[in-house]
């Protein structure tokens, strides 16, 4: 799923303290809401739970500043109605997506192997323009197995949930850069 938004650190603020007033005890709400909405996603059988997840926060950190001061009861409700929502948008988009393997589409004229030599090339490109500590994480995440970037997160003496969202926004940036240089050529 496309995510145009980043969590600015106000609204993340906004939503540890709407979580709780204690820093540590909404810190823990924090990490076990987004284990939790994960576990909702892959019970409904999405199939980017830890996307989807990001998306819910990216929704509820738009309007948090709105919703924070009138809602009653626990926040973590909306945070999971959200979800629900989000759930019932992907099933529909699944509904109408079908599979490129059922389509009788004409071959293509450009030639694969010149257009995916062009595209590494401007993913090399887009990856120099990083700083060098962001290029260094990045680098180090993908050439990881997941329990190796566990370790990475504690190396970095940061939760594996923050190395991830580093990264994901990372990549996230890397993709639209990546895309405006893919029209221009």
């Amino acid at each position: 799923m496309a995510r145009d938004l980043a969590v600015s650190p106000e609204s993340f603020e906004e939503i540890l303290a709407w979580l709780s007033a204690n820093r540590e005890i909404a810190a823990t709400k924090y990490v076990q809401l987004r284990h939790d909405l994960a576990k909702i996603f892959i019970w409904r059988g999405c199939n980017d739970p830890e996307g989807l997840t990001d998306e819910v926060f990216d929704r509820v950190a738009k309007k948090v500043h709105e919703i924070r001061a009138t809602y009653e009861g626990d926040p973590r409700l909306y945070f999971r109605a959200v979800a629900n929502n989000l759930i019932k948008e992907t099933l529909k988009q699944g509904k109408t997506h079908v599979p490129l393997e059922s389509l009788n589409l004409p071959q293509q004229s450009i030639d694969t192997d010149e257009r995916k030599e062009e595209a590494l090339k401007i993913l090399e490109a887009c990856i120099e323009e990083l700083s060098a500590t962001e290029r260094q994480l990045v680098l180090r995440y993908y050439l990881l197995e997941k329990h190796d970037r566990q370790k990475l997160s504690t190396d970095l003496a940061i939760s594996y949930e923050t190395l991830r969202v580093r990264v994901h926004r990372i990549r996230q940036r890397l993709k639209r850069k990546i895309e405006r240089k893919m029209q221009i050529t």
